[in-house]
């Protein structure tokens, strides 16, 4: 999901393997490859222990001693990655399987060091089966980090879906899918009324997300627009008596841009805005949440949310390389949600990555971050991390 690169060579691959398949391949071909990686990081404040290994905003406390003293030393091996990808000829076309997955624990796992499926998907001709990138984020302006998670405003999710793409040629590309809904809800000061068994409330997800991109390529980089579709509901589901079922449209657009400048060197922009697309974006917000305090008298809409990151990627040469940049992402709260929910978070990230040689990579990371909550309070953390890298494949 989050990653870093070792040489341009490498960063190329990586981009590739993440993007829309490669299409008019006509030989059989069976690769393994991945990477084993070592971060240490030295904290010099502290964030939610289940989300050491990465810097999120979102996990940030806003209250002193909330997750304990400052200052805490860490080591991973998380971001480690492991994967098989493949190709064989099936009619008049090529059918294409991918199966990835790295040792982030997130979800019920968060914390762990466990398997957690990134890519699995086939796909054939023009359509694609199965779990990867959404197509309403764009990959390719991830910038060259060495935190896992990265910018927290930008779009990056990985969901189940069946996709479409009729447009597949060098200078552009379109597809459509339809893809695995999600809501992550607040129910904010909703829970105040337990005693009415109200305070039970579960996303309903009725229809999936239909999401479109298009992307054009020049000589100077690339151009892609992406827009999402969704229906997002809310049910309690603890008092026949008093169920309260709340619906509401959410969309997004996102756009996004890589500008070459020189040989080698990048700028990576993206701007996203929209409603109700928390849960694709990298880091922080809900969904949908109350208006007001009363389930029974108020509504549940989407929460408009906002995002840039903004980042360029410079080599010194063969060897030396960094990265530099900013991003943030805001919800507009509304007034039912409670004072602790998240309302801003601020990143920012430097670095200096050395590739003494090919497959190998040690990097040393800057970080910031910073998140505001709905009544004001905030907190911020800043990080080094360092990281070594061994990267490894084999064609069969």
């Amino acid at each position: 999901m989050r990653t870093l690169t070792t040489t341009t060579a490498a960063c190329a691959a990586t981009l590739a393997s993440l993007a829309l398949p490669a299409r008019g391949q006509d030989t059989k071909s069976f690769e393994i490859y991945g990477f084993a990686q070592a971060d240490y990081i030295q904290d010099f404040k502290r964030v939610d222990p289940a989300w050491q290994d990465t810097l999120r905003p979102s996990k940030i406390p806003t209250t002193d001693g909330q997750f304990g003293s400052d200052g805490q030393a860490i080591l991973s091996i998380k971001q480690s990655r492991f994967g098989v990808k493949g190709s064989n000829p099936v009619g008049n076309d090529t059918f294409e399987f991918k199966f990835e997955f790295d040792l982030y624990g997130t979800g019920v796992d968060a914390g762990q060091t466990t398997m957690r499926v990134r890519h699995v998907y086939g796909s054939w001709g023009n359509w694609l089966a199965g779990q990867t990138n959404t197509l309403f984020m764009d990959i390719d302006i991830f910038p060259n980090v060495v935190d896992y998670w990265g910018p927290n405003g930008m779009v990056f999710v990985r969901t189940p879906q069946i996709r479409w793409t009729p447009i597949h040629k060098s200078d552009s590309t379109f597809a459509v899918a339809i893809e695995k809904p999600g809501n992550d809800i607040d129910v904010g000061q909703f829970s105040r009324f337990e005693d009415q068994g109200l305070a039970n409330f579960q996303a309903n997800n009725e229809i999936p997300d239909i999401t479109a991109q298009y992307r054009m390529v020049q000589g100077w980089g690339h151009l892609q627009i992406a827009g999402i579709l969704r229906k997002l509901g809310i049910e309690n589901t603890i008092n026949p008596a008093n169920i309260v079922k709340r619906d509401d449209t959410g969309w997004g657009v996102d756009v996004t841009a890589s500008i070459k400048v020189g040989d080698k060197d990048k700028v990576l922009l993206g701007f996203v805005t929209g409603a109700g697309i928390a849960t694709f974006m990298n880091d922080g917000g809900v969904d949908m949440a109350p208006t007001t305090a009363n389930p029974l008298t108020t509504d549940a809409k989407a929460v408009d949310l906002t995002g840039i990151s903004a980042y360029f990627d410079h080599y010194w040469n063969s060897k030396w390389s960094s990265s530099i940049g900013y991003s943030y992402d805001e919800v507009d709260n509304l007034n039912g949600q409670n004072g602790s929910a998240f309302k801003k978070g601020d990143y920012f990230s430097a670095n200096i990555l050395h590739t003494p040689a090919d497959n190998i990579l040690i990097g040393a990371e800057l970080l910031w971050g910073k998140r505001e909550d709905f009544n004001g309070n905030s907190g911020n953390d800043s990080r080094i991390q360092f990281s070594l890298k061994y990267s490894f494949g084999a064609k069969l």
